[in-house]
Order: structure tokens, then sequence, then C-alpha cells
């Protein structure tokens, strides 16, 4: 395979147009009294760290309609989409490029691991520091005003 250099970044000449180039995702964080619906990863990248519900924009899917699926397909909760809360950016072997929206679940609000979780739960806000959670998970939260900061937790 011929590689060539751009910006100091491999790049495979013979891997079509996509080469490269970032993977859209996108997350729900819901939230219900106190808790923030949670899901433990079943596969990488991330296998059995904890993170909000989300994952890979199908094409030509709506990015509204990629976070109602992607709750769905996780915790088999309906949702309603609200407002895009953050983006983040999570580089290693792909990168990704993550736009989290809120999110406020309809109907029963009981969630059941499937898909790509393998776990699904209401968890605490007080208590997510105690799960083994996907890097920089609680600081971009903190930084968005959904958990406190490590500035706020030392008051």
């Amino acid at each position: 395979m011929v590689v060539r250099l751009k910006y100091g970044c491999p790049v495979p000449t013979d891997a079509g147009p996509a080469a490269g180039s970032p993977t859209l995702g996108v997350g729900a964080v819901a939230l219900r009294d106190g808790s923030l619906l949670m899901v433990q990863r079943a596969h990488d990248p991330g296998a059995g760290l904890w993170s909000i519900p989300g994952g890979k924009v199908e094409t030509g899917e709506y990015l509204v309609q990629a976070v109602e699926r992607e709750v769905l397909e996780e915790t088999g909760l309906r949702a309603e989409v609200g407002d895009l809360l953050g983006i983040h950016e999570v580089i290693g072997a792909v990168h990704y490029v993550v736009l989290d929206y809120t999110a406020e679940i309809t109907g029963d609000p009981t969630p059941r691991a499937a898909g790509d979780a393998a776990d699904a739960r209401w968890v605490p806000l007080d208590t997510i520091g105690d799960l083994d959670c996907t890097p920089r998970f609680e600081e971009t939260l903190a930084g968005w005003g959904v958990l406190p900061s490590a500035d706020e937790q030392g008051d």
C-alpha cells in the first residue's frame, strides 16, 4: 500500500475519498429526577466504559433521527430530542466528531440494554464519578453545565 503524508499524518492513497475523514457521531444527554441516562459500551471503542447513549450518524440520516435511533437501539427508550448541547472530538485510530443533544425520554422510562450497550440505567449525577467512564466524559459534561465542575464539588 502506498502512503503519502499530508500535514504529517499518513493517509492511504487507495482508500477512497473518505480516507482520513472524521466520523460524525451523536449523543443524547437525558436527565430525569437528578439522574443521567447512561449506557455501558459492549464493543470497542471503549468496551466496558460508561457514557451517554449515542453512536455514528448513518448516511442520509438527519442528526435528530440519529439521536432518536441510538437511544432506542441502546436503551429501548423513545426520546424527544432538544437543543444541541455541545460538540467534542475523540481522536484515536478513528477521528470522531460528536454532537451531543439534550433529550427528554417519553413513555416508560425504564431502560433495557440492547444493541451496542451491555447495560443501561439512570445514574444519579452525584455517583457518575464512581463509574469507569469514557475519557473526558465528566470534564465535558461539567464544561457544559450538566455536572458540577471540580471547583464546584470542592466548595
